[in-house]
């Protein structure tokens, strides 16, 4: 079997799909703009032949990539990263090259947040009112029919960057005098917390593992400063995986990681859609789902992409927490202090890279324990500041 994987190096943790895809008996055939030298050991060893581009955006210099591949080992069984940034050009290319997964005229109700309100919908599913504004006066109509508070992001972008609040109509011309020429939608703010459904879906579109995030805050306002954590509960509840269920059917996922969003709605607890990602959570997620669960889900994926599926199941042991922490703080605790109070509940530490630090901290913790009081008690220890 040939897999060509997009970014084998970045995000770092990446390079282990890869080393799993080899172990399972796949040839691994990397792209990437980076130097092969640069290459961690491993990754560099489970690659079975890499092939270095200049810029890895431009879609001429990958089909040329994939043509040398085609040439070298044949067919072309898989491409992917899974990477959100490399969706689009992922689906061009396996258009071009008859390659199963995604393709390019399926993108936009997996991009487009306005398209993907619209399969929700179909599904059955509560969405927040909204829709694509490109001007004043549709903004000013919306809000007009809507009422504040309104949140305003990119119909095509991951993460809360360049997402606005708008709670009065000062709110609201001064976005309009400040948003980036790109297509926005405008959708009521709903009052409630996201959770999300998580997990693989297998080839048959069979739900292999599943699982959910809690955040202590909200993503907005963690971006604008803001320390957040959050984490991996032992269960799952019934209409969340009923939702998640209905979201993977609805946009036929097949042999692929996912990460949807929801409201849970406050007062009345309903699920509310917000938005689906065909890839799995970002920063140490992956690593959490493996702490949390007592497994390999690198290697659980690498099986899925080979055979189709994988025989690995998930008693959720464990509740998993990541803490983050920002530059410029003046927390009560140190690092060093950090480690010697909670050292029995820390798993992994590290720098965070500076793509998701503004979302997440720079510097991250991963926890763990069986009951979930004492991870909130020290993650609120690790993130309080000198007054």
């Amino acid at each position: 079997m040939n897999v060509v994987f997009l970014s084998p190096h970045f995000p770092p943790n990446f390079f282990l799909f890869c080393l799993r895809l080899r172990e399972v008996g796949a040839n691994v055939l990397g792209i990437a703009d980076a130097s092969f030298d640069s290459l961690r050991p491993e990754l560099r060893e489970a690659l079975t032949e890499y092939y270095r581009v200049d810029d890895l955006p431009d879609c001429a210099a990958l089909g040329r990539a994939l043509g040398h591949f085609t040439w070298r080992y044949g067919h072309i069984d898989r491409l992917d990263s899974p990477n959100e940034y490399w969706l689009e050009t992922e689906a061009r290319l396996r258009t071009e090259f008859n390659i199963p997964g995604i393709r390019a005229d399926e993108i936009d109700r997996v991009k487009r947040k306005s398209r993907m309100k619209r399969v929700f919908e179909r599904a059955g599913l509560l969405v927040p009112r909204g829709r694509v504004c490109r001007n004043g006066p549709e903004a000013r109509r919306f809000v007009d029919e809507v009422g504040y508070p309104i949140i305003a992001k990119p119909d095509v972008g991951v993460g809360a960057a360049r997402t606005y609040r708008l709670d009065d109509d000062t709110d609201l011309e001064a976005y309009l005098g400040d948003k980036p020429p790109l297509d926005y939608i405008l959708e009521e703010a709903i009052s409630g917390d996201i959770v999300t459904y998580d997990g693989l879906v297998d080839r048959a579109g069979e739900i292999v593992f599943s699982s959910t995030l809690t955040y202590s805050i909200g993503v907005l306002e963690s971006v604008r400063g803001a320390d957040i954590y959050y984490w991996i509960d032992r269960e799952v509840p019934d209409d969340l995986e009923e939702a998640g269920q209905r979201t993977v059917a609805a946009f036929g996922v097949r042999e692929r990681p996912f990460h949807f969003e929801y409201f849970r709605r406050e007062p009345d607890g309903e699920l509310v859609a917000l938005e689906v990602n065909m890839r799995p959570p970002g920063g140490l997620t992956i690593d959490m789902f493996d702490y949390a669960n007592d497994f390999d889900f690198y290697r659980m994926w690498a099986e899925v992409v080979a055979s189709g599926t994988t025989a690995v199941r998930t008693k959720r042991p464990w509740f998993c927490f990541y803490v983050g922490r920002k530059p410029g703080r003046a927390y009560r605790l140190s690092h060093e202090e950090i480690l010697s109070h909670f050292g029995e509940l820390i798993l992994h530490h590290e720098r965070i890279d500076d793509v998701f630090a503004t979302a997440i901290g720079s510097y991250g913790y991963i926890l763990r324990h069986k009951t979930e009081e004492p991870l909130h008690e020290a993650a609120r220890l690790m993130q309080e500041v000198v007054s």
